[in-house]
């Protein structure tokens, strides 16, 4: 039963769900299109966990960032064993966001003139990796006496 005894919400006439939730605003509150359209931008740059760290290793190397240097720098930091496939896919997922490019770089003589694929942050990566550690240092500040507390 809604709140008049009639299975409707007084408030703007909704019925109320079986959980008793109730909307507090009409849908013709809903926000304008040009917030929706950045909240949709939002989400589209949002990193997973194992995205974030990708993303961090590769402004951590630079130009030297490849699937093999990312590899072995998210492997010797975190202790987690990696496939190289799963760095690769992550670098896709990234470039269809629109946060890395990847590119081919020169023959190397020591792999018998193969090429490198090399990953460059774009803009937008830059600033989900400042968005990142800053969120994660808010979320760790004051933390370190904790952990050396008994």
């Amino acid at each position: 039963m809604g709140r008049d005894g009639h299975g409707a919400c007084r408030d703007w006439g909704a019925p109320e769900t079986l959980s008793g939730f109730r909307p507090r605003e009409s849908p013709s509150h809903a926000p304008p299109l040009a917030a929706l359209t950045h909240m949709l931008h939002n989400v589209k740059h949002m990193a997973g966990d194992f995205e974030q760290l990708v993303l961090f290793s590769i402004f951590r190397l630079g130009p030297d960032a490849y699937g093999a240097t990312i590899k072995r720098d998210i492997e010797a930091r975190t202790g987690r064993s990696l496939g190289i496939s799963a760095v690769y896919v992550t670098i896709g997922r990234l470039e269809e966001k629109k946060l890395v490019r990847t590119f081919t770089g020169e023959p190397i003589a020591e792999r018998g003139g193969r090429r490198r694929k090399h990953v460059k942050l774009l803009p937008a990566g830059v600033r989900v990796v400042r968005e990142s550690y800053r969120a994660f240092r808010g979320m760790v500040e004051g933390l370190e006496e904790r952990f050396d507390t008994p």
